[in-house]
């Protein structure tokens, strides 16, 4: 007789996100000016972001990438982090400790990591280290906690691991779908939800093409302030400033977030939105996942698409059908009684 499983589902919370770059004074103008974050140079070759009293929410680290390289996930207790780890070693994935000085520059006591798809690696930790120093930043206040930092996007050619990854790790629960089509490519997403929030990862693929037109790992990270006012003010300010705005403010179709996109230094976009739905505990005893046709009710309208932005999202598409994805099979699906049951169909 097989024993059920714990539920990890309302325990895991995206606490950070660490970037590879060189370009540090953009970043800094970026964050600080642009998008208005509390900014900490540690060194030459660290930098951090804070949206609230954690000492770090975004970690830029020297590196050639340019491009997110890990996502560090709050886990609520000791149980529950050993439940996960649990799950990741009986898959005979490898876990390592991070170093003192790895756990410090992300603002953890302690932390424990994991391959991730697409190569983005996996951090899990259970006590941020907070600081009551004031926050110096041009936004009143994001919404982090509960939901936590916000969410990532990814873009992947093999939909079914990434979705069955997020479901056997953390107990992902499908908040719905959307199809859409973008510069005639028809796009299926699948939103994921760790906890109140709507979705904390987004996966989404082009349907019939095993091809990838993003470059970067992560497609879009998405932080959520507390006043509309701030959303609006920062979207001024990155037009004023000269970053590159990738969609105009809109409203999404399935959580009703008003947002903007825009390109960070290093090539993925940042979505600042506000007020979303939260599924609150009685929202979630009866939710049922739909789809939804098309991401927004109104507005999101591409900015500055140019043929040289086609051609290279096109130039990027073809080199994806000739590389292998990085994906975990081991943990791309839910082990029971003695089969690996994709999480796709769930």
């Amino acid at each position: 007789m097989s024993t059920a499983q714990p539920d990890v589902f309302g325990s895991v919370h995206l606490g950070y996100v660490v970037v590879d770059t060189e370009r540090f004074a953009d970043w800094r103008r970026f964050g600080s000016d642009a998008i208005g974050l509390h900014v900490d140079e540690l060194s030459r070759d660290a930098m951090r972001f804070r949206l609230d009293e954690h000492e770090c929410r975004f970690l830029l680290q020297r590196g050639p990438n340019e491009d997110v390289t890990a996502l560090g996930w709050q886990i609520d207790d000791h149980e529950t982090f050993d439940v996960i780890l649990a799950r990741v070693h009986d898959r005979g994935v490898p876990i390592e400790e991070g170093t003192a000085q790895e756990c410090a520059l992300r603002g953890v006591e302690r932390l424990w990591r994991f391959p991730g798809p697409k190569g983005v690696t996996t951090e899990v930790f259970t006590r941020p280290i907070t600081t009551t120093k004031p926050l110096r930043m041009q936004n009143s206040e994001f919404v982090t906690g509960a939901s936590g930092m916000g969410h990532v996007a990814i873009t992947t050619k093999e939909p079914e691991l990434l979705r069955g990854y997020y479901d056997t790790v953390f107990d992902a629960r499908l908040s719905d779908f959307i199809d859409e089509n973008i510069s005639g490519l028809k796009l299926k997403i699948r939103f994921l939800r760790v906890n109140e929030r709507h979705h904390s990862v987004a996966i989404a693929n082009i349907r019939g093409l095993k091809i990838d037109p993003i470059r970067t790992t992560v497609q879009h990270v998405n932080i959520q302030v507390a006043e509309l006012d701030d959303m609006v003010e920062s979207f001024e300010r990155v037009k004023r400033l000269g970053f590159h705005m990738a969609w105009s403010v809109g409203q999404h179709t399935n959580d009703r977030e008003l947002s903007y996109y825009c390109v960070t230094p290093s090539g993925f976009e940042l979505e600042v939105g506000w007020n979303p739905v939260i599924v609150t505990p009685e929202l979630e005893s009866t939710w049922e996942p739909c789809t939804y046709q098309g991401i927004s009710i109104w507005g999101h309208t591409p900015v500055g698409e140019t043929v040289v932005t086609k051609l290279n999202q096109f130039r990027v598409a073809l080199s994806s059908l000739r590389e292998v994805e990085q994906q975990v099979p081991a943990l791309s699906g839910r082990v029971m009684s003695g089969q690996v049951l994709s999480g796709a169909g769930r």
